[in-house]
C-alpha cells in the first residue's frame, strides 16, 4: 500500500463513520450505535494500522498523522456530537410533573421486642433493679452445673442445646449471669438480665430457636415468696393494665418452690387460639425461690441469704401487647410490618 492509497482509505473510513453516526437515531442506545460503527470500520482500522508499519520509512510520518487525524479529528468528534444530540433529545422529552406526590422516606422504628424490653427494664428500674449482662457463649458449668442441673438432665443433650465444642455452648437462658453477678457482688443484689438465648426449638407460632429473654434476680436477707409474687403482680399490673394473671406450681432445677405466671391471652380473650395453643392462657414467665445449691455455687451463704428469680420471653409478651398471632412475624424483617410500630 502506497501513501496515497493509505490516506485515501483513511478518508473513506472517516466519511463512513460520519455517515453512520449522523444517521443514528438519538433515541437509540449508545452501545448499539457503537456496535454498528465497530462492525463497519473496526477491521478496516486494524488493517490500516498494520499497513502503517509496512510503508517506507520516509512515508510513515505522514501516514501516522493521517491515521491520528482520522481518530481524533473525525471519528471521536462525530461520536461526541451524537452523544450531545442524544442528551438533548432525552432532556426535551423529560419534564417535571409537579402533580406527583412527594416521596415519603421511612425513618425506621424500634423493633416491637426492643420496645417491650425497654418498657420492662423501665418498670423494674423503678422497683430498684439494675441491668446486668453476660456472655452468650458459656461453659457447661455456668449454664447448667452452677444452676443445680443434674448431670443427666435432658436439657444438656444435643437435641436441646447448641454446643460450640466440648467446653462451650450457646447459652440456653440468661441464668448464668445470675451466678456471675453473685460471684462479683455481695448481697443485697437486685438485677435485671436481658439478652439473647439459643435452643434447638422448632420455629412455630409460639417458639423460635433464637430469642430474647429477660431474667430478674433478688437476693437479700429475709426475702420470701411473698416478695416474689407481689413484685411480679405489680409488674403485670403496670405492663398489662387490667390483664388477668395466675400463678401455678412448676419445677425448675434452680428454684424451689417454683411457679409459672400466666396472663389471659389478649389475642382471643381466653377463648383459645393458635397463639395460646387453645388454652386461653399464655405463659409469660417462670419463677421461684433461688435454690440453696445455686447460692452456694456462687459463693453466697444460703443460711443467711435467700432470693427469688424469674425469666420471661419478651417475644411472647410482644405478641400479647401488639396482638400478633404468630411469633415468626418478629423475625421476618418485613418493613411493611415494622413500619406499623414507627
Amino acid at each position: 500500500m502506497t501513501l496515497d492509497e493509505f490516506t485515501t482509505e483513511a478518508r473513506r473510513i472517516g466519511e463512513e463513520a460520519r455517515d453512520i453516526l449522523g444517521a443514528a437515531d438519538p433515541g437509540e442506545r449508545l452501545d448499539a450505535v457503537k456496535g454498528r460503527l465497530n462492525a463497519a470500520i473496526a477491521d478496516r482500522l486494524t488493517a490500516l494500522q498494520r499497513a502503517l508499519g509496512k510503508l517506507p520509512h520516509d512515508n510513515r510520518r505522514d501516514a501516522g498523522q493521517a491515521f491520528n487525524h482520522l481518530k481524533t479529528a473525525v471519528i471521536d468528534p462525530a461520536l461526541a456530537e451524537f452523544q450531545q444530540r442524544q442528551a438533548a433529545a432525552k432532556g426535551a422529552g423529560e419534564r417535571v410533573d409537579l402533580s406527583l406526590p412527594a416521596r415519603e422516606a421511612w425513618r425506621g422504628a424500634r423493633h416491637p421486642v426492643t420496645q417491650v424490653v425497654d418498657e420492662i427494664v423501665g418498670i423494674f428500674r423503678e422497683l430498684g433493679f439494675t441491668v446486668a449482662a453476660g456472655p452468650e457463649a458459656e461453659t457447661p458449668w455456668y449454664n447448667f452445673g452452677s444452676l443445680n442441673f443434674p448431670a443427666d438432665h435432658p436439657a444438656m443433650e444435643l437435641h436441646d442445646t447448641l454446643y460450640l465444642g466440648q467446653d462451650a455452648l450457646l447459652r440456653t437462658h440468661t441464668s448464668p449471669v445470675q451466678t456471675r453477678t453473685l460471684q462479683r457482688f455481695e448481697p443485697p443484689v437486685r438485677v435485671l438480665i436481658p439478652g439473647n438465648v439459643y435452643r434447638r426449638d422448632f420455629f412455630d407460632p409460639s417458639h423460635a430457636p433464637a430469642f430474647m429473654q429477660i431474667e430478674g434476680l433478688a437476693v437479700d436477707e429475709g426475702i420470701s415468696f411473698v416478695d416474689l409474687k407481689s413484685t411480679l403482680s405489680e409488674f403485670a399490673r403496670r405492663f398489662f393494665g387490667s390483664a388477668v394473671t395466675r400463678f401455678r406450681p412448676s419445677f425448675f432445677p434452680f428454684t424451689e418452690p417454683s411457679a409459672e405466671m400466666d396472663v389471659q391471652c389478649l389475642l382471643c380473650g381466653g377463648s383459645g387460639c393458635a397463639g395460646c395453643k387453645g388454652t386461653g392462657w399464655m405463659e409469660i414467665l417462670g419463677s421461684g425461690m433461688v435454690h440453696p445449691a445455686v447460692l452456694e455455687a456462687a459463693g453466697v451463704d444460703s443460711e443467711r441469704y435467700t432470693g427469688w428469680a424469674f425469666g420471661m420471653g419478651p417475644g411472647r409478651i410482644a405478641m400479647l401487647r401488639f396482638g400478633l398471632p404468630d411469633i415468626r412475624l418478629l423475625y421476618d424483617s418485613d418493613v411493611r410490618f415494622l413500619e406499623q410500630f414507627a
